[in-house]
């Protein structure tokens, strides 16, 4: 088996295989036991800091990268205002445009209440 000691404190983003699925894992490179290698990234939550830790073993590696910057998940979307209520007849003359698939998706026949 290869040794990946060389990233050791590097940041590197590591395809590895699960299953039939490959799942990609960033961070910094923390440990290499010779069997296993283990990634961290640390995570500020709510004024919270932690960090997780991943244990990759060698066999599901399926590539290893050093990267200069490990990308950050997008932030969560501001609020959007609301848009005002359309009134029926505005409502009627959209789904008088739209194709008769989509009308009839718009118009969903309510369900009778069953007790």
């Amino acid at each position: 088996m290869a040794s990946y000691a060389q990233f050791l404190g590097r940041k590197v983003t590591v395809q590895y295989r699960v299953g039939d699925v490959l799942l990609p894992a960033s961070g910094t490179f923390a440990a290499d036991s010779g069997r296993s290698i283990f990634l961290e990234q640390h995570v500020e939550q709510r004024g919270k800091r932690s960090y997780f830790r991943w244990e990759i073993p060698y066999q599901y590696i399926h590539k290893i990268e050093e990267v200069d910057e490990i990308p950050e998940p997008p932030a969560a979307p501001k609020a959007v205002p609301a848009e005002p209520e359309i009134s029926q007849a505005s409502a009627a003359s959209a789904g008088a445009i739209l194709s008769p698939s989509a009308a009839s998706l718009l118009a969903l026949p309510q369900r009778p209440k069953t007790v």
